[in-house]
């Protein structure tokens, strides 16, 4: 790892699916703490929880992390970020990954690779990852989101919908003949201005349509760069079920 950048875990109490998730007990540890350790296995700067819960922040700062209080008003972890960079007075071209704070199984590879593909990239406002999938029920999956790319890895588009969209065939005759969608991985990395100006824009009519926050980005004209992520990286943690399974992956992992 040789590009430096700065992990940023947005993290708040109020959830819908899972109350208090970030206080969840894993093997005698919070969700919250699970995560921080995970992101300090990569090569940042620095790791910093950013929250506006008293109750976090005190915990946080129990088990030795960098936290940062910040304002209850944000509508979404990337505003959280936003402030956060504010703070630390970070410049333009600082490179900081957005790990979202109930991701404890993010591989630190998958960390350090997004941050590289970004500073590799002097031209794009932000990075992300892919991982490739021939599952026809994923593809035709909506909650699963798609993109395509250009030929030097700039996404065109981000779709709940099958894109490409298969002409004249079905998308398991499609898989059988060798076809592979990408799906994309839900982890950023962002150069602070362009984080900045994202966060001051208007969400767009796609983004809108989508409910895919990255189209703002594409709408607006910034490149955002993808790749092949080096490691698989398991889903997150949204409900009760899926607390369950990562308890069981930490727990075997011990």
């Amino acid at each position: 790892m040789t590009c430096p950048y700065h992990i940023v875990i947005p993290a708040r109490l109020a959830s819908q699916r899972l109350p208090n998730k970030p206080l969840a007990e894993i093997g005698g540890r919070t969700l919250i703490e699970h995560v921080y350790r995970r992101a300090c296995e990569a090569n940042a700067a620095s790791v910093i929880i950013a929250t506006d819960s008293k109750e976090i922040h005190s915990r946080a700062k129990a088990f030795g992390a960098h936290v940062l209080m910040t304002s209850a008003e944000h509508e979404s972890g990337s505003d959280r970020l936003a402030e956060c960079v504010e703070r630390m007075s970070w410049n333009e071209q600082t490179l900081v990954v957005n790990l979202q704070g109930d991701e404890p199984l993010m591989p630190a590879a998958c960390l350090d690779q997004v941050a590289e593909l970004l500073s590799a990239t002097p031209d794009a406002a932000a990075a992300s990852l892919y991982y490739p999938i021939q599952s026809a029920e994923e593809i035709a999956d909506s909650n699963v989101v798609k993109v395509v790319l250009d030929a030097s890895g700039r996404a065109l588009y981000f779709s709940r919908s099958v894109i490409p969209h298969v002409r004249g065939e079905s998308i398991e005759e499609a898989v059988a003949g060798g076809a592979s969608w990408k799906r994309h991985v839900g982890l950023y990395a962002y150069r602070v201005g362009a984080l900045k100006a994202f966060t001051r824009m208007e969400p767009g009519f796609l983004e809108g349509l989508e409910k895919l926050e990255q189209l703002r980005f594409l709408e607006a004209g910034y490149r955002m760069v993808l790749a092949n992520a080096v490691d698989f990286i398991p889903a997150g943690v949204d409900t009760a079920e899926d607390l369950e399974r990562v308890r069981r992956a930490l727990a075997s992992s011990d």
